[in-house]
């Protein structure tokens, strides 16, 4: 009976201590200093890991658009030169620039050596 109306009175004074404040006072500081260094540290790399992977992800995302415009850019370049070695494109190259060449109207022959 009397474990029961100690732990009322414990119960009934932290909840006094709280509310005026005495809680929280320098000698539970003192005690608890390591332990509260050691959750303002954690909380402090919390923020800068945070920081530092927000940081990444838009770095990727920025390297990802980047990616995928120099991929459109490789796709329009290869067109550009497909369409620049057709025998017709080279044959109307030669005929601008007035290079004296003409097209083949043979085929390319294999030499054969002995």
């Amino acid at each position: 009976m009397s474990e029961k109306k100690n732990a009322a009175a414990q119960g009934k004074k932290a909840g006094k201590d709280i509310i005026q404040g005495r809680f929280f006072s320098l000698d539970f500081f003192k005690r608890n200093a390591v332990y509260i260094i050691a959750l303002v540290v954690m909380t402090l790399a919390y923020i800068a890991n945070k920081f530092v992977c927000q940081s990444s992800m838009q770095e990727v995302m920025n390297l990802k658009v980047e990616l995928a415009n120099a991929q459109t850019d490789l796709v329009n370049a290869s067109a550009d030169y497909n369409s620049m070695i057709l025998e017709s494109e080279m044959t109307k190259l030669m005929r601008e620039k007035h290079l004296g060449l003409e097209a083949p109207n043979d085929p390319p022959t294999e030499l054969k050596s002995k």
